[in-house]
């Protein structure tokens, strides 16, 4: 007979909400994470909050809080992406399972990264996305560095003018957060945000963080090159605009609320998880998820591609 396991059933990979569904991140610390029923809880000296588990993309988690097994077995069934961050959020460490049970986009992944051209042409069709209407075919990487280090330098200057805030250059302790001006701090919070969302949503699909187009040598690799697409567009001119107002403001927190509202305005879940397929599978329809949930085991074959698994093969004929 078979002893009933105590608690909730797992959720199912098929009832999950596809990555592109989800709320972008919530932010917790100085509390408690705990799981009832199929919700995360967050209770702290003010009372208890319910988060239901398969809504969320990212789930920070700030100094001070203390997380249970079951929050965290919850999470890992649900797909969610638990980050452990540092002090006002500006680290990643960790990140829960794929909403996927195929490997399809990660074999992508893995042929294109591992051909020089067609990891050029991946990375060519990266910067085009940064300049729309412009034939970057024939440029070469150092090219394209040097066309994007300038679009990023004339951004941050665009964005200093229409905030009225003095811009003078990037300047940051990753070990201090505090040790940067109001302006940099902004930056660094906008930034840690948008990389918790984008390695959500890479995980989520099945991909792989450390295989990069462009960057290289880092287990985030994929998630630095995805989140270059949108950084000019949503975490600079969101930063630039807390910095504006930030003597009145806690800067951190302030700048999570604003990334929070733009990502949902700008449905930058959405447009991620359809530019990562787009990217990955090059020529296939980026909205046709058919066969990433097959949750079909098969084996290699170097004649045939692929054969069944859970068959003996001591009999077949080779």
């Amino acid at each position: 007979m078979t002893k009933e396991v105590p608690g909730p059933p797992p959720v199912g990979v098929r009832e999950l909400i596809r990555a592109q569904d989800r709320v972008s991140f919530v932010y917790l610390e100085r509390c408690t994470v705990h799981r009832d029923g199929n919700a995360i809880t967050a209770t702290d000296e003010q009372g208890v909050i319910h988060l239901p588990a398969a809504t969320l993309g990212t789930m920070l988690l700030g100094p001070g809080t203390r997380v249970t097994h079951q929050a965290m077995t919850l999470m890992a069934e649900s797909g969610s992406t638990c980050v452990w961050v540092g002090e006002r959020g500006v680290r990643y460490y960790a990140h829960g399972r794929t909403l996927t049970t195929s490997s399809r986009l990660i074999e992508a992944q893995a042929r294109l990264v591992s051909n020089q051209s067609s990891r050029l042409r991946v990375a060519r069709a990266m910067y085009a996305m940064r300049f729309p209407g412009e034939d970057v075919g024939q440029l070469t990487m150092q090219q394209l560095r040097g066309r994007e280090g300038a679009r990023v330098k004339s951004a941050y200057h665009d964005e200093a003018e229409r905030a009225g805030v003095e811009w003078r250059r990037r300047d940051y302790d990753p070990s201090d957060f505090a040790s940067g001006d109001g302006l940099n701090q902004a930056l660094s919070a906008a930034t840690a945000c948008l990389y918790g969302v984008v390695h959500a949503v890479v995980v989520a699909l099945g991909a792989s963080p450390a295989l990069g187009f462009i960057h290289t040598g880092h287990d985030k690799s994929f998630v630095y090159d995805v989140a270059d697409l949108y950084k000019v567009e949503i975490a600079v001119p969101v930063a630039f605009g807390v910095a504006a107002t930030h003597e009145n403001v806690d800067v951190p927190s302030e700048t999570r609320r604003r990334m929070r509202d733009a990502i949902h305005t700008t449905k930058l879940i959405e447009r991620c998880a359809r530019d990562v397929r787009r990217l990955l599978l090059e020529d296939s329809d980026p909205s046709d998820d058919t066969g990433e949930d097959s949750g079909v085991v098969q084996l290699w074959d170097d004649k045939r591609g692929s054969v069944a698994a859970g068959q003996n093969y001591g009999e077949a004929p080779w």
